[in-house]
C-alpha cells in the first residue's frame, strides 16, 4: 500500500530530517509514528498525504507516485478543519459537495466513482448514525465539545470512502475518557472499513492500542526504520492485558536509546 524509497527530505536549506529513508506499509495495517519532537514525524505523514515534496527518491501509494494529494487518502488533523458557519451535516457533506463540482476527475474525486445524491445522503446519514452525531446535525462547531467536534471531523473523512486514513495527533487535546472512547471508536471503524490507517502521536500508549506496527522515528536525520510489530492491537480488550503493558515498556524503552 506504501512505499517509501531512498526519501530524502529537508526544509529550505536546514539539514536533512529524511536522508535515504526507506519504509513499507501493506494494505490493511494500522501503523502508529512516535518519536521525539521535531524527529519527523507530522512531516512524513504529510509526505504521504502529498502535501510535501520528497527532494530525493519518491513515495508510492497504492502503485501511485505521490506528487500531490490523491482522492483516496483521508486526512484527519488535530484542530478539526471544520467550518464555523456550516452544520454538522453540512461539514460532513463538504467533501462530497466539493466532488460533485469537480467531478469524477482523478484529482479532487476518483475516477469513474460518479455518486448520484441519494447514495450521498445515504452516506451522510449513515456516518451521523454510526458516530453517534444524528441529533447534533443541525449544530454549529462552536456548539460542539471537542470530542464531538473531532467525531465530525472523523465523519466527512470516512464519508468519502477513503483506502488510506492519515491523522495528525487527532485525540491529543481531548480530555482522557473522551480521547480513550474515540481511540476505541477509531479501531473499529478502521477494522469494519478495511482501511489502512497511519496515525501519528506523542502518546505511547496511544501508539500501542492504535498501531499493529509502530514505527520509531529519532532525531534527524532518519536513515532507518525502527519498527515494533504490534499484532495483539487487534484482540478484544487489548488495552486492559499485561501484554499491553510490556509492550508500552518495549515502546518506552526504544525511544530511551534514541533521545
Amino acid at each position: 500500500m506504501i512505499r517509501v524509497r531512498d526519501l530524502t527530505f529537508c526544509y529550505d536549506s536546514h539539514a536533512p530530517i529524511f536522508e535515504a529513508f526507506n519504509w513499507e506499509a501493506a494494505k490493511d495495517e494500522a501503523w502508529a509514528i512516535i518519536g521525539p519532537s521535531g524527529c519527523g514525524k507530522t512531516t512524513l505523514l504529510y509526505l504521504l498525504a502529498g502535501l510535501r515534496r520528497a527532494r530525493e527518491g519518491h513515495i508510492m501509494v497504492a502503485g501511485q507516485p505521490i506528487t500531490r494529494p490523491r482522492p483516496e487518502t483521508g486526512l484527519i488533523l488535530q484542530d478539526h478543519g471544520l467550518l464555523p458557519w456550516a452544520t454538522v451535516e453540512e461539514n460532513v457533506r463538504l467533501g462530497l459537495d466539493i466532488r460533485r463540482f469537480y467531478g469524477p476527475d482523478g484529482r479532487h474525486a476518483p475516477r469513474e466513482r460518479r455518486v448520484k445524491r441519494p447514495e450521498e445522503k445515504a452516506g451522510v446519514s449513515h456516518w451521523l448514525d454510526r458516530l453517534g452525531l444524528s441529533t447534533l446535525r443541525d449544530k454549529y462547531p462552536a456548539q460542539l465539545s471537542g470530542g464531538q467536534r473531532q467525531r465530525v471531523a472523523i465523519a466527512r473523512t470516512l464519508v468519502l470512502g477513503p483506502d488510506l486514513l492519515l491523522m495528525d495527533e487527532p485525540f491529543s487535546a481531548l480530555d482522557a475518557p473522551t480521547r480513550e472512547d474515540l481511540q476505541n471508536l477509531t479501531a473499529q471503524l478502521r477494522q469494519e472499513a478495511l482501511l489502512t490507517s497511519v496515525i501519528v502521536t506523542h502518546n505511547i500508549e496511544e501508539a500501542v492500542f492504535l498501531g499493529e506496527h509502530i514505527l520509531v522515528l529519532t532525531k534527524p536525520p532518519n536513515r532507518e526504520a525502527a519498527v515494533i510489530h504490534n499484532p495483539a492491537a487487534r484482540q478484544p480488550d487489548f488495552r486492559a492485558s499485561e501484554l499491553f503493558g510490556e509492550q508500552s515498556s518495549k515502546v518506552r524503552e526504544v525511544l530511551g536509546g534514541f533521545v
